[in-house]
């Protein structure tokens, strides 16, 4: 069985990024990235990874500064310097800010590392260049830490810290252990400490996806380096250096957007979008707001039918009118286009970014769904053959091809599309379930179910995975074993139509009309609450109507 708008977020693969334009000012991003390599560490414990980055020598000790939650509890830290070098901590050297997110531990050695230059944080305004370079955890995709250097731009710099500290928001695709790193300007300097990455788009999750697949906000946060400056020496540090004396200002833009980012991230959708409209009224050409508020007005209801798409939709055409070369904006604009049948629209929009950046992958992506969306089979095909070849270890690309060919009945060719996801990414739930269904058109049963069962190993929370096992239960005359995973389907997602179709197909089997019909209203509802009027909406209407 086949749910089209499914389809969506299996193919999609997508992260929008705030940011991606660059101006070349000060030092190439070659240059800060080598300087960034050599003064950020590795922060290496039992349960809870991070980074650091060097900010002073004193003989033989070295100090390292990082985000005082990478360092909170007492544990087994070492540091790990850029020449894979490893030093244990002695916790006790390790010094927590009070009231503020930020942490000191040292270690020694003879070796000569290289220290951070210490920049002036209140230059970094809004639109100016950003590095920040740590190390993420380990997945299942990257079994080791790496070393990552990311570019982006300033969001805001806020006069008024948010909790903890954080004033600095920016728009770098930042990732879970990246915490505590170097967060440097176009000179190369230290101007932040990394400590929060992007906020949670859960509501903004247009269908059943995955947290690579989330539209990103670009509130990625972290704390000034002239607010540890003013409090070095309350954990025994001196650099050297002073911070420029705190001047008090009237609020302005930046502190109203940092504000509503900490809004969006604790669910205040209401109160982000008033700070915003605050830092638009305060400055008309803040794109990064509009950017902003076009997703939080997304992310006000959990419904599809709730959701402001063209309000979303106007912001964003107020970002590309300030910056007409703003790559993200035409992506989503283009992904919320498609929520309202524009498909024309969001084509326009997505030929428009790969004008701009021809690698821009979310932009081939985008094209390729709307294609989809409109039968378009081979132009889909067409599309995802260039995210391929863009880049050939993208496995969404190879999902997303992988479930064309479904369409078109090529399923062996989408089982091999599926086993080069697979390969490329061991854990990709999308890639089992989509063999799954390729296998099922093959009436390869135990494949199937196969499939299914090390989708949901992977994530018991996969609904799909359950609902469309039941169906083949059912099928094979195991009823009762299909009624328990349609059940399990509603549990984990009771705003989602296929375990209720399951269950209406099961009590339609065994002639009860009239349970199958509440079954199917029940899946209508939630379907076109959902996701509007779809083409399962329709069939399951087309259900009930059968049974009348």
């Amino acid at each position: 069985m086949k749910f089209p708008y499914e389809v969506v977020p299996a193919l999609i693969g997508i992260s929008i990024i705030l940011v991606k334009t660059q101006v070349a000012v000060g030092l190439s991003s070659q240059e800060v990235a080598k300087i960034a390599k050599e003064i950020t560490v590795l922060i290496a414990s039992t349960n809870n990874p991070g980074s650091g980055v060097i900010i002073k020598r004193d003989g033989n000790t070295y100090t390292v500064i990082t985000a005082a939650h990478v360092v909170a509890k007492p544990d087994n830290y070492a540091i790990v310097t850029s020449d894979s070098l490893r030093y244990q901590i002695n916790y006790k050297t390790v010094k927590l800010l009070q009231d503020i997110d930020l942490a000191v531990v040292q270690f020694t050695s003879d070796i000569n590392y290289k220290v951070a230059k210490i920049g002036n944080s209140d230059q970094s305004t809004e639109g100016t260049t950003a590095y920040v370079a740590g190390f993420p955890k380990a997945t299942a995709v990257i079994s080791r830490r790496v070393y990552n250097f990311v570019e982006g731009k300033i969001s805001a710099n806020a006069s008024k810290a948010l909790k903890k500290g954080y004033a600095l928001v920016y728009s770098n695709d930042t990732l879970p252990g990246m915490s505590g790193g170097a967060v440097l300007n176009d000179k190369g300097e230290l101007i932040g400490i990394h400590g929060r990455a992007d906020t949670s788009t859960e509501n903004l999750k247009i269908s059943d996806i995955n947290p690579n697949i989330a539209i990103k906000t670009g509130f990625n946060l972290g704390i000034p380096i002239n607010t540890f400056l003013r409090l070095a020496s309350n954990v025994g540090v001196k650099l050297g250096i002073s911070a420029p004396p705190l001047v008090a200002t009237a609020p302005k833009a930046d502190d109203f957007f940092a504000q509503a980012g900490d809004k969006f991230r604790k669910g205040d959708y209401k109160g982000g979008i008033d700070d915003l409209n605050e830092a638009i009224r305060l400055n008309p050409n803040y794109a990064k707001a509009y950017y902003a508020r076009s997703l939080i007005r997304v992310a006000l209801s959990k419904n599809w039918q709730g959701k402001d798409w063209q309000g979303a939709i106007d912001d964003l055409s107020e970002v590309i009118k300030i910056n007409p070369k703003y790559v993200a904006a035409y992506n989503t604009r283009a992904f919320f286009r498609m929520q309202l049948k524009d498909f024309q629209g969001a084509i326009a929009d997505a030929n428009q970014a790969i004008k701009i950046n021809y690698n821009d992958l979310n932009a081939h992506k985008i094209k390729a769904i709307s294609r989809l969306l409109q039968k378009d089979l081979p132009g889909a095909i067409a599309d995802l053959n260039q995210v391929i070849k863009i880049n050939p270890n993208d496995a969404g690309g190879y999902v997303g091809r992988g479930k064309v060919r479904t369409e078109l009945k090529d399923f062996q060719g989408a089982i091999t599309d599926f086993n080069q996801a697979i390969k490329i990414d061991s854990n990709n739930i999308y890639a089992y379930n989509g063999r799954g269904e390729a296998r099922v058109k093959l009436q390869d049963w135990q494949g199937a179910i196969a499939d299914f069962n090390q989708a949901i190993k992977i994530n018991p929370n996969d609904a799909e995975a359950y609902s469309v096992r039941g169906l083949i239960h059912y099928a094979l005359g195991d009823k009762q074993s299909g009624i328990a995973d349609f059940n399990q389907a509603i549990k984990i997602k009771p705003n989602d139509p296929r375990g209720y179709v399951g269950l209406g197909v099961i009590r339609a089997g065994l002639g009860d009309k009239r349970g199958a019909s509440a079954y199917f209203r029940k899946a209508a509802n939630v379907e076109y609450q959902e996701a509007g009027d779809t083409e399962l909406h329709q069939k399951i209407l087309e259900l009930i109507r059968q049974l009348q």
